[in-house]
């Protein structure tokens, strides 16, 4: 029986490692749509740690990949805001956390799509200070939800682009099982069209990737996204 050859043998070794950083410790994925902006845009490619939440608890206003808990098979991204134990209130597009609502300080405001979105900077009551975008308009219809109190192993997970993200205003609470790891940096960033949050195949990243080479943003190259 012949040896293995070398460079067989170190492709091996290759992949086994790459499947291990892949399974236990770093996954990289692409933003397909528009809910996260103005933190994540469109055609950002970002790195999820999948090792810390084995050593440790998500945080309030972590940025978090996670199974769908409607279909499992999509993979969302969103913030935690709300935390296990805490009595929270959205109404419209104010947020209260054990009775107290978080500050918004405005910034600004930049037109999308023919629309001016108002820029505020929202302040979790664990200090994290991140941006959130609100449509300008009094027609935009905000989904008011209460919780009591958020039961232990389960987050409430908000989009920072309010007024067009489908998050645990309009499905529930996201149990902690279904989170994969805590996003920690923008790898590669590029000027792309959006999907649709169920256009997932074996080809999707791929060929996102490949519109992102083509259209550069170097601006955002190396971007972290932890706090």
């Amino acid at each position: 029986m012949q040896a293995i050859p070398r460079w067989l043998r170190e492709l091996i070794i290759v992949v086994i490692v790459v499947l291990f950083i892949r399974a236990f410790l770093v996954q990289a994925y692409n933003i397909p749509s528009g809910s996260m902006k103005p933190t994540l845009l469109v055609g950002d490619f970002i790195l999820v740690n999948k090792l810390v939440y084995k050593l440790s608890e998500p945080q309030r206003g972590d940025i978090v990949v996670f199974k769908w808990p409607l279909n499992p098979q999509i993979d969302f991204i969103k913030r935690i805001v709300g935390m296990p134990g805490d009595t929270l209130e959205i109404r419209g597009e104010r947020v209260y956390i054990n009775g107290q609502e978080l500050p918004l300080k405005f910034l600004g405001v930049v037109r999308e799509d023919g629309m001016a979105k108002l820029i505020y900077e929202e302040t979790l009551p664990n200090g994290v200070k991140h941006k959130i975008a609100l449509y300008d308009s009094p027609f935009i219809p905000r989904r008011d939800v209460y919780y009591a109190k958020i039961p232990e192993g389960h987050y409430l997970v908000l989009g920072d682009n309010r007024d067009n993200s489908e998050d645990s205003r309009y499905w529930g609470l996201l149990p902690r099982e279904n989170i994969v790891g805590k996003a920690f940096v923008v790898y590669f960033s590029g000027d792309i069209p959006p999907l649709d949050s169920t256009d997932v195949n074996v080809f999707t990243g791929f060929k996102q990737l490949f519109l992102a080479l083509l259209n550069p943003r170097f601006d955002r190259i190396g971007k972290p996204i932890i706090w």
